[in-house]
Formats: structure tokens, C-alpha cells, sequence
């Protein structure tokens, strides 16, 4: 049995809500490697997010 749901929340979305909630983990620590992992993190999540942009923008479609 194949379970089927709906994606209610799109990429994008769910990548700035993430990078959100990790900017405020991080602003709740004091400096230092645990709090530069968790910025890290949410560099990465708008970093992939602006691919994903680019990555659907209409200029990358193929030709009809």
C-alpha cells in the first residue's frame, strides 16, 4: 500500500520557515560552535532556497 499525501507547504516556504526557526535557535545561544553550526544551517537553507528560484524560474524552461 502506497501512502499519498499533499504537499500543503512548498519548497521554498519550508525552507524559510526552517531557516527562521534555526536564526532564532542560534540567537538564543552565546557566541560560539554550536551557534555558528545553526548559522550555518540557515545560510545553507536560503542558499538552496535561491537555487530552487532559479532552478524554476521561467527563463529555464525549455522552448514550446
Amino acid at each position: 500500500m502506497v501512502r499519498r499525501f499533499k504537499q500543503n507547504l512548498s519548497l521554498r516556504d519550508k525552507l524559510d520557515a526552517w531557516a527562521k526557526e534555526v536564526r532564532e535557535q542560534a540567537a538564543k545561544l552565546p557566541p560560539g560552535p554550536e551557534r555558528d553550526a545553526l548559522l550555518r544551517k540557515a545560510g545553507q537553507a536560503e542558499t538552496a532556497r535561491h537555487l530552487e528560484d532559479w532552478a524554476s524560474s521561467p527563463g529555464l524552461r525549455p522552448p514550446k
